[in-house]
């Protein structure tokens, strides 16, 4: 790891921001997905309902 100098905690910090975020966004697109993926399940369940 490289000498950060007086800034190593400001620069860690912002490392570790940038880590919580990035895992917020991909959990929130997984969840996302897994909610669309699920109306769209539902949906073609009833278009085939009602075409018999």
């Amino acid at each position: 790891m490289p000498d950060l100098g007086k800034y190593a905690a400001e620069v860690l910090t912002a490392y570790g921001a940038t880590l919580v975020l990035l895992g917020l966004l991909v959990a929130l697109t997984v969840w996302r997905g897994r909610r669309v993926r699920t109306q769209l399940e539902q949906a073609g369940r009833e278009e085939t309902q009602k075409n018999g």
